[in-house]
């Protein structure tokens, strides 16, 4: 055993000098280790610190794209908000534009039909109204446009031309009107001469009614009848047409063809349109027994059933001996044409058209004439006034008109 010992003691003996040299290995390595380390440390806190910088750059970064996130989000919110507003609003520019050019179409086909009923030769219109309509078509506005304010040109010359019928030669001149019976004369108005056909009666002889086609209300599909023929059934001497009212024959009358708005009282006192009349601006002309009056709305009429008639219209053109129609830019009213009316001066009582006049022309012709109180009627197409046979017309067939019937 003792012998093992020495001899395992004799292996595991190391020489001094190679110990202290292994020794000096081992802390040279612990040494540079420790250099090693330090400067791994050295190498990471920078490391650290750069990364701390490079995060800071990084969060500024954030930030400031933050910044200009919510900005662009602003902008696209208010884009999203804005954008749709302002195309809509030009969108619907161009839709109105549009819609007017159809109207304008519309308008236009309705008058070369009113010119139809008149006896005018339109063939020429037709032709460039298709073309008008074959721009809209292919959507080319801008030249659709032009053609339309071109047709617009030829339908007031030849508008012109029937006003100017019958001509004025041999016309006498004189601005006081008939006690009785028909004429037709010129009237001297600040802005020229005009031919006036009328028929007078006195009130204390003439009972003055309005006669319908419909007995009852109507919208859609209403009875018209030609002012002769409402003569005739009547056995009265004169007549003229009477309201408003929408022919059968325009585009823009489908679903209340003939149908007229305004309030009217029959000579057998049928109310008509009185439910959407209460409380209407419209003037009226009042026909009673020996006494006819003038009201600027049908409201002052106050529905009194002992008068022989009532019929609303509009504008009133003169009031207590005074113009009380102000010119509008309604091109209707502006164009000129044959305009039909009901006036009185004193107890004389007048119907009757004013020839190639616009509406104010025409209130100029009532107080050239003396005329005290005087209603525009329906125009165009329409017009017509009898006095044993046409001397305006015949018209298109109508649902009202003014008549006048020897007592």
């Amino acid at each position: 055993m003792t012998e093992i010992k020495k001899q395992n003691a004799k292996r595991l003996h190391i020489p001094k000098k190679v110990f202290i040299f292994l020794a000096a290995l081992f802390t040279s390595f612990l040494f540079v280790l420790a250099i090693l380390l330090q400067s791994k440390v050295i190498s990471l806190k920078k490391h650290l610190n750069l990364a701390s910088v490079e995060n800071d750059k990084i969060r500024q970064s954030l930030l400031s794209l933050n910044k200009n996130y919510e900005k662009i989000k602003e902008e696209y919110d208010r884009l999203k908000n804005e954008d749709p507003r302002i195309k809509n609003e030009e969108l619907e520019r161009k839709i109105n534009s549009i819609e007017q050019l159809y109207k304008s179409a519309v308008n236009l086909y309705e008058d070369i039909i009113s010119l139809d009923d008149r006896g005018a030769k339109t063939d020429d219109l037709k032709k460039f109204f298709a073309k008008s309509l074959s721009l809209l078509a292919e959507q080319n506005y801008n030249e659709a446009k032009d053609s339309l304010e071109q047709l617009t040109d030829k339908i007031k010359l030849e508008e012109a031309k029937l006003a100017k019928t019958p001509t004025s030669q041999n016309v006498p001149v004189s601005n006081s009107p008939p006690q009785s019976g028909y004429t037709r004369q010129q009237v001297t108005t600040e802005q020229g001469n005009f031919t006036v056909s009328m028929v007078a009666t006195d009130i204390a002889s003439t009972r003055v009614i309005v006669d319908t086609a419909s007995t009852t209300d109507c919208f859609d599909n209403c009875p018209v009848m030609s002012l002769s023929s409402y003569v005739s059934r009547n056995n009265a001497f004169a007549g003229v047409n009477g309201s408003y009212f929408c022919p059968a024959s325009y585009p823009s009358c489908v679903g209340k063809a003939n149908s007229f708005d305004l309030l009217v009282m029959n000579k057998d006192k049928k109310y008509f349109n009185s439910s959407n009349n209460v409380y209407s601006s419209n003037p009226a002309v009042i026909f009673g027994n020996g006494y006819i009056r003038f009201v600027s709305a049908a409201s002052q009429w106050g529905r009194d059933t002992s008068i022989d008639s009532m019929l609303s219209n509009y504008p009133l053109l003169t009031l207590s001996g005074n113009i009380v129609y102000t010119q509008d830019d309604d091109p209707k009213k502006i164009s000129k044409g044959n305009r039909s009316f009901v006036s009185n001066k004193g107890n004389i009582v007048y119907i009757g058209v004013v020839h190639n006049a616009s509406v104010y022309q025409s209130a100029l012709v009532m107080k050239a004439l003396g005329m005290e109180n005087a209603l525009n009627l329906d125009d165009g197409g329409s017009t017509a006034l009898w006095f044993g046979g046409y001397k305006v017309g015949p018209g298109r067939d109508i649902p009202n008109a003014i008549l006048f019937i020897r007592k």
